[in-house]
This record gives structure tokens, C-alpha cells and sequence, in this order.
């Protein structure tokens, strides 16, 4: 059959190829098949399987029965299709090939076929070509015939997946099925949800090719049809199974199997004839109402079991030799397993196999047999009920108490209530189970050290211990790594918003400070002379009104700043030796030149000599003028400059042995500069002796005083013309160019606006 999504219909039967030609759907009524083959979700994954029975209608020839089906859904691109029919106004055509049988153990080889010819259809991007589907159900229906005769095939059912995801728990779904409760099982992905269910019928030996009545929960076929045994061929597997009452029949009447049961069917869930069901569903509505259509729901999703009922939870509690036989099984399991082949065993060996875990169940399900069947003759003879075996003929078997009471005595009450239990008792009147199959549990006895033991390194490895560990350390480290991060982050947001301030604090003082502050300050750097640490000090101890004492102290580079004043101190002591000198030569030529003391002291009455003297007076008051207007506006820093330019005119006196103590008592005034009288050295006549040449050198020394005035006063040497006029005309010593003492004020104020 061909299943097709239709946008405005929904899914839909496209076409059926049945026996003979006949339409197999509209003959008996398979009007939900389209919603059980395209699974809820199935749009979600590029290839889906779905399982599913459907109930074939009584024919004259044959009864009504279940049959069984698999669907294989796929989707492709629109867009790309070779021919797009009218009707695909989607972006996507979804499809889904089934294939209907009457057995369920050959869905197993029929999953692999149908994909790859599901597949190749869909490849061929044409779907009006239905040619490889008539020749794939050709070749199927000729397979099928020759392996009519196989055994059970359980193909694609993992026990060994089962166990390992739900360990103690798949032994609780093992005694569940057996009380026949309403189990509801979810999963998003179906063809998984499917398997798990097959997976869980398949543990009663013999279940999985008894299945007809599972359907509908109205047909009881193999109950009214069974047989029941009348001998026993111990060497023959298949004979023992039916003596023993095998298979229980946990699908007849009022019971059904549905492994993907779509919303569709829940009116069928609800119904009053149906007591018990197995069905799945991958639609998250039924899990809002687990209770109403649930006793008992297993999440796949989640890999958890709910139990509803109180009753049914004290039933399905696991027994202490329960516990032990499945925590053994478990072990096996989780010894062999491995991940990339989960299916088979890492050893390869039977243990841990699929048919080693079909026959210690088989083995379990057989000693429950033996045992429930002594604990029935056993309580018969307790009451005496007619038609029962007495004390003395069970004691004759050798066996200890009520072995049953290993398999929890509350759940051996509730399965003697069920439809299946009274088949199989009915099957088994006669026969003396406990003496074919030793009444005993598998693993009897009471409670061991061993046990403890076993049960807390099986709870300690269900915590995941090491993972954590390693989860929780990883995790530590990255937030360690992290927060390390986030405190240096702050640290140098905290760092950058504290040079933010400064900088905003340097920019409101540089503005507070006021227009002609900058200027004077301006002015001060070109033109005031130099000072020493020790004048600042004295000027802020004054308290005039010097702008140093409102200005933040610089960041000075302190090793530039040592250079600094080194090279400075080397350059004001060379320029002050060079003084020294040149006025130990000038005394030397003064004391030769000195005529005897008794000559008169004279002045040329020469018109250029007064002419010079006169234009020298008024060089001489110019520059007085000019400095008495610095010292104005450098009130606290002339000091330094009068104290330097009096220790130089103290000097030049004291070489020329004419050292007034007047002058220097009265050389201390701050506010002007002293003005010294004539050394007897310049009262002296002339040695030239010629007034035109004295007028001429005048007249230099004046041109020569100007421009040293212009230029900075820088002058390193001083000829004996010019010593000759000033002496003459009567010129301030201290009004001598001092180049060393302006260099050195000119590097001071370089240093000082650099660190500022």
C-alpha cells in the first residue's frame, strides 16, 4: 500500500496492491490505517517506520483475525520532483509504503527491504510510476512462502538495549504484562517506541506467533481454539512449552496490542469491553491524561516508569530474590555491553546475548509456573478442597515450604485474578508442573551480605559519581577561568575610570586657572631670570602673590630631572669660572695701568666725551626703567635676579681692591636695584689719553650694549674698550651682559615646561 499526506485531507489511501488484484483496505475497513502509517512527528525525521495491527474481517474460508503491519515514510522536495501533480501545493511531498502480513516475526526482515525500496521510489522523483512496487511485493510474497516453515525470528528486537536503560525495571514491565493492566508506553521517535513493546511480548516463549486476537479487543480466538495437552516429549522444546501451559495469553478477549496507536483509536482505549491494553503513541496529549488511559506509563523520552495504582505498585515489588536474579542479569549485561555495537556482546560470546537473556526468562517464567502451581495444591490441601492432592502426598516431593512466596506473595494474588493465569490453569489441571520444572526461584534465598553489597555498588553507579566529578570539575574551572576573567575586567574598568577622573580633575584645574595667570605665567617662563629651589621656598614663605603657590605640583620624571640640574650645575659652574677669570686678567691690566696715587683725578672736558657720557646716562636710565617695570611685574622673583647681579658687581669690586662695606649694608632692598658709585679705579684718567678715540669706543660700547640687550644678553666676552667707557661714562658694572646667567634661566625654563 501507498500512503499519501494530502494538504486539505489529511492521509490518505493512494493506492493498494492486494491479492488477486482485490483492495484489501476498503474490504475490511481500514479507514485509520493512513493515521497508524504516517506516525505524529514522522514530518520531523528523514525516514520513519511505523507498527501497527489492524483487524482482518471473517471471509467463508477464513476467521477474523489480526494482522500486522510496517510502514516506511519519507519526504521529499516538491521543487524537484520529475512530474508534480496538481494537487502539491506544498514545499514537501510525504509518503509512506506499507506492507501488511499476517505474522509479526517477519517484520524484522521485511524493515531492511522496505527501506531500501522505499528509498529507490522516492529517488526516481516520479511517483505516478508504481512499477518497483509491484515487483518489490512480487518478490516478497515468494520470500515469504519459502520460510513459512522458520522458527521464531526476532529480528531488530534488542533485550540487550532494554535492559541496560531500564535494568531492575525491565523485570517490573516483565511481571506487569503479566497482570495485564493498562500499560501506555511514549516516545518521540516510533519505530523505537514500537520495538521496546516487541521487545517486552517477546519474553513469554511462544507469544510472538500467537498474536491473532491482539487487534481487537473483542476477538478470543485462541482461547476457544486451544488444545490441551496430553503429553510431554522432553527432549522437544516446543512440547514442553505447551505442557507447562505456554504461551500465557496476555491478548484475548478484552485485551489488545497496538505498538503505535494513534488518537484515533482512543474511543477503542475508553471502550467498556477493553480491561487491559499495550499500546504506544508519540503524541504528547496522552500524557495530560496518563490516568485516565494508563495504569502503568513508561516514558522513553525519559527512561521512567509510573505506576498508577497503589495495588498494582505493591504488586510489581520486587521480591529480594527478584532483585537479585535481575541485578545478576544486569551485571552481564553491563560487563559485555558496547556502545558501538549495542546489540551483541563485546565479547561475542553467548553470555550476555539475546538468547541468553530469551532463556533466563524463560527459565524465571518456568520456575513461576512450577511454584504458583505448588502454592495452588499447596493451599488446597490446607482447606481441603475436594479433588485436591493431600499434605502427605506433596511432602513426598522433598520440597521446603512455599517456594512461591520468593516471587512476592501480593503479586501472586493479583495474577490468579487475571484472564490469562485461568487459561493456563485450565491447561494445566492435571499436569504436575512441579514435578517436570524443580519449584524453586532462580536465585531463593534470604538476604545476603552479598546482596547489600551488590545493590549499593549498582545504586553508586546509577549516581554517575565520576561524571559528575568530572562534570562538576570541568564546570569549576571554566568558572574560575571565567571569573578571572570578570575581576581583571573590572580591575581595568576600575583602573581606566580612575585616570578618567584624573584627567577630567587636571582639565577643570587648567580651566579655573584664569586668562592672565596663563599669560604672566607665559611671560614669567621667557623673561624672568633663574632661580633656585630655595628662592621658591623663600617666595611661598613671603607669601606674595606668585602662582606657584596655587599650582599642583608637577609629575616630574626624577631621573631626567637629576640630569637636568646636573648638566645645568656643570654649565653655571664653567660660565661663573669663566667670570672669575676674566676679571683676574682685568685686575692684572688695571693694577699695570694704575698710574701713581698722587696724580690728580681728572675728566676730559671733551664735547664727545659728555655726549657719550650723556647718551650712556640715558641708555642707563632705559634700562633702569625697563627693569624697574620687570621687577613690577615680578615682584617676588626679582630678588634672586638683584642678589645675582649684586654678587657679580661684589666680585668685580673685590678684584679691583675697591670693595665698598656702604654699598653692600645697603644692597639688600627687594624692590629696586642698587645703584653703585664709581670706583676710584674709573675716576682715574684715561690711558689712551686721546678724547676722540675715548668718544668712539663710547659709542660702541653703547651700540655694543644694545644689541646685547636685543639678543638676550648673550655675550661671552668683553673687550678692554668697552671696560675703559663704562668706567668713563660712568655706567652700573651691574648693567654688564650676563650670558651665563640668561643661558642658564633659558635651560631652567625649557626643563620646567617640560615637566609641567
Amino acid at each position: 500500500m501507498v500512503i499519501d499526506f494530502h494538504h486539505a485531507r489529511g492521509p490518505e489511501i493512494e493506492l493498494c496492491f492486494g491479492d488477486d488484484g482485490g483492495d484489501s483496505a476498503a474490504e475490511n475497513d481500514w479507514s485509520l490505517l493512513p493515521f497508524m502509517a504516517l506516525s505524529d512527528g514522522a514530518h520531523l525525521s528523514t525516514e520513519e517506520f511505523s507498527y501497527f495491527t489492524v483487524r482482518r474481517k471473517e471471509t467463508a474460508t477464513q476467521p477474523a483475525t489480526s494482522l500486522f503491519g510496517i510502514s516506511c515514510s519519507r519526504q521529499i522536495d516538491s521543487n524537484i520532483l520529475l512530474y508534480r501533480p496538481p494537487d502539491v501545493t506544498r514545499s514537501t511531498v510525504q509518503k509512506a509504503v506499507v506492507v501488511i502480513t499476517d505474522s509479526p516475526q517477519r517484520l524484522g526482515q521485511l524493515r531492511e527491504k522496505l527501506s531500501i525500496v522505499t528509498s529507490a521510489w522516492f529517488a526516481q522523483r516520479d511517483f505516478s510510476d508504481y512499477d518497483i512496487l509491484k515487483k518489490f511485493r512480487e518478490g516478497l510474497v515468494i520470500s515469504l512462502k519459502k520460510d513459512e516453515d522458520t522458527k521464531d525470528q526476532n529480528l531488530g528486537l534488542s533485550l540487550r538495549e532494554m535492559i541496560h536503560e531500564f535494568k531492575h525495571q525491565t523485570l517490573v514491565l516483565f511481571k506487569a504484562l503479566l497482570l495485564q493492566p493498562k500499560m501506555l508506553f511514549f516516545g518521540t521517535k516510533c519505530e523505537r517506541l514500537c520495538m521496546i513493546q516487541f521487545s517486552l511480548i517477546s519474553l513469554i516463549p511462544g507469544l510472538m506467533s500467537r498474536l491473532q486476537d491482539s487487534a481487537d479487543p473483542a476477538f478470543d480466538t485462541y482461547a476457544q481454539t486451544v488444545e490441551k495437552p496430553t503429553s510431554l516429549k522432553t527432549s522437544d522444546r516446543s512440547s514442553l512449552l505447551a505442557y507447562m501451559g505456554l504461551p500465557l495469553q496476555i491478548f484475548g478477549k478484552g485485551s489488545m496490542f497496538g505498538p503505535y496507536t494513534p488518537l484515533q483509536q482512543l474511543d477503542l482505549l475508553a471502550d467498556h469491553g477493553t480491561k487491559s491494553y499495550v499500546v504506544g503513541s508519540t503524541n504528547s496529549l496522552l500524557l495530560q491524561q496518563k490516568d485516565r488511559y494508563s495504569d502503568i506509563l513508561v516514558n522513553l523520552d525519559e527512561d521512567t516508569l509510573t505506576i498508577s495504582s497503589p495495588s498494582l505498585r505493591n504488586a510489581l515489588t520486587l521480591s529480594v530474590a527478584d532483585r537479585r536474579w535481575i541485578d545478576l542479569l544486569t551485571q552481564i549485561i553491563n560487563e559485555t555491553w558496547d556502545d558501538a555495537h549495542p546489540q551483541q556482546p563485546k565479547t561475542h560470546g553467548y553470555m550476555g546475548s539475546e538468547e541468553f537473556i530469551r532463556l533466563q526468562f524463560e527459565e524465571y517464567l518456568l520456575a513461576l509456573l512450577s511454584c504458583m502451581q505448588y502454592h495452588e495444591e499447596l493451599s488446597s490441601s490446607t482447606t481441603g478442597e475436594p479433588g485436591g492432592r493431600s499434605r502427605a502426598q506433596l511432602e513426598a516431593y522433598n520440597i521446603e515450604g512455599d517456594p512461591a512466596l520468593e516471587f512476592n506473595a501480593e503479586f501472586l494474588a493479583q495474577w490468579s485474578n487475571t484472564p490469562n493465569y485461568s487459561l493456563f490453569k485450565r491447561l494445566t489441571s492435571d499436569a504436575l508442573l512441579f514435578s517436570i520444572v524443580e519449584p524453586r526461584h532462580p536465585c531463593a534465598g534470604g538476604l545476603t551480605i552479598d546482596d547489600v553489597q551488590r545493590r549499593v555498588t549498582q545504586q553508586v553507579a546509577e549516581l554517575h559519581l565520576d561524571e559528575r566529578v568530572r562534570e562538576g570539575r570541568e564546570a569549576l574551572n571554566r568558572h574560575l577561568s571565567t571569573g578571572q576573567k570578570k575581576v581583571s575586567a573590572a580591575f581595568n574598568s576600575f583602573w581606566a575610570d580612575i585616570e578618567s577622573m584624573r584627567e577630567a580633575q587636571r582639565k577643570k584645574t587648567e580651566e579655573r586657572t584664569s586668562p592672565s595667570q596663563r599669560s604672566s605665567l607665559d611671560r614669567g617662563s621667557r623673561n624672568s631670570p633663574p632661580f633656585s629651589p630655595s628662592d621658591t621656598a623663600s617666595i611661598n614663605s613671603t607669601g606674595g602673590a606668585s602662582w606657584f603657590t596655587g599650582r599642583k605640583a608637577p609629575s616630574v620624571d626624577m631621573a631626567q630631572a637629576q640630569a637636568s640640574v646636573s648638566a645645568v650645575s656643570q654649565k653655571a659652574g664653567a660660565y661663573f669660572s669663566s667670570w672669575g677669570t676674566w676679571a683676574s686678567e682685568k685686575r692684572k691690566e688695571w693694577q699695570e695701568k694704575k698710574p701713581t696715587p698722587t696724580s690728580p683725578i681728572t675728566t676730559s672736558p671733551s664735547v664727545p666725551t659728555l655726549t657719550c657720557s650723556t647718551e650712556a646716562g640715558e641708555a642707563d636710565r632705559g634700562r633702569l626703567s625697563m627693569q624697574s617695570r620687570r621687577s613690577e611685574d615680578f615682584s617676588t622673583l626679582s630678588r634672586s635676579g638683584s642678589r645675582r647681579k649684586r654678587w657679580s658687581n661684589i666680585l668685580l669690586r673685590r678684584e679691583s681692591g675697591e670693595f665698598s662695606r656702604k654699598d653692600d649694608q645697603t644692597g639688600d632692598s627687594d624692590e629696586q636695584e642698587t645703584t653703585y658709585s664709581k670706583s676710584p679705579l674709573s675716576q682715574e684718567a684715561p690711558a689712551f689719553g686721546e678724547t676722540h678715540s675715548e668718544a668712539v669706543v663710547c659709542q660702541q660700547e653703547h651700540t655694543t650694549q644694545h644689541e646685547a640687550e636685543n639678543q638676550g644678553n648673550d655675550m661671552t666676552t668683553v673687550t678692554d674698550n668697552t671696560v675703559h667707557t663704562t668706567t668713563e661714562t660712568q655706567t652700573d658694572p651691574s648693567s654688564l651682559p650676563s650670558p651665563p646667567k640668561e643661558e642658564l634661566h633659558l635651560n631652567t625654563d625649557i626643563h620646567t615646561e617640560k615637566a609641567d
